[in-house]
């Protein structure tokens, strides 16, 4: 699923490390890893965690870009 993010800028931006914001959001460094990786795609919920703590939208974190094939 080709969900790209920008989390690891607006972390820096921020200034904390992915330890903190896994606090931050209430998960675990290796998931704020992985987010950042775009090994995994967050639920809504934690999507909405980290936009809040970014205070950003959503959409300035997370872009999904669909494959081009249209379904053909």
């Amino acid at each position: 699923m080709p969900l790209y993010n920008r989390l690891k800028e607006y972390r820096a931006r921020l200034g904390v490390n992915q330890q903190k914001m896994g606090a931050l959001a209430g998960v675990s460094r290796q998931t704020i890893s992985q987010i950042e990786r775009g090994d995994y795609s967050p639920s809504v919920t934690l999507a909405l965690k980290l936009a809040k703590i970014c205070q950003v939208s959503v959409e300035d974190i997370f872009s999904y870009e669909e494959d081009g094939n249209n379904g053909e």
